[in-house]
């Protein structure tokens, strides 16, 4: 039975705002949830998808670094969750049906098994997952293939 979609937290025009807090960096780093990554990706994807698998990890290794963050070996930007994230919101985009405004494809989005912080353990065990190496690279999943 499919999920029926509870009401995004955003409406199309904050989810716009929020990917553009997210670029020049005026984000506040407490508005930085899950739920935001994937609204600020989401948005991404629909309106400058091409190379954004190499543009999103600079976006948001900086943003960490403006609001006080660092993106070392055990905190901030991570690779592997990051594209492997970017990989599955790409194909969830490319299934919504034509005039899906921004917040309707959100409230799916986290209404989906993405919506869930620990949805990357489907694919990868902890340890992997965690490691400096899948921070720092690509690390292919060891418990079952992504796609």
């Amino acid at each position: 039975m499919p999920v029926t979609p509870s009401r995004s937290p955003y409406t199309d025009a904050e989810i716009g705002d929020l990917a553009k807090r997210l670029l020049d960096h005026s984000l506040p780093k407490a508005e930085w949830t899950h739920a935001a990554h994937l609204a600020a990706t989401l948005r991404l994807v629909r309106t400058r998808d091409a190379g954004l698998e190499r543009d999103l990890p600079g976006i948001i290794q900086t943003y960490n670094v403006a609001v006080g963050g660092v993106n070392d070996d055990v905190s901030g930007y991570h690779e592997t969750i990051t594209q492997a994230y970017l990989t599955a919101i790409r194909v969830f985009v490319a299934g919504l049906p034509d005039g899906i405004g921004d917040g309707e494809a959100c409230a799916r989005l986290l209404a989906s098994p993405l919506g869930d912080r620990a949805w990357p353990l489907t694919f990868w065990s902890r340890e992997r997952l965690f490691s400096v190496a899948a921070r720092r690279g690509w690390l292919e999943p060891d418990l079952r293939p992504l796609t």
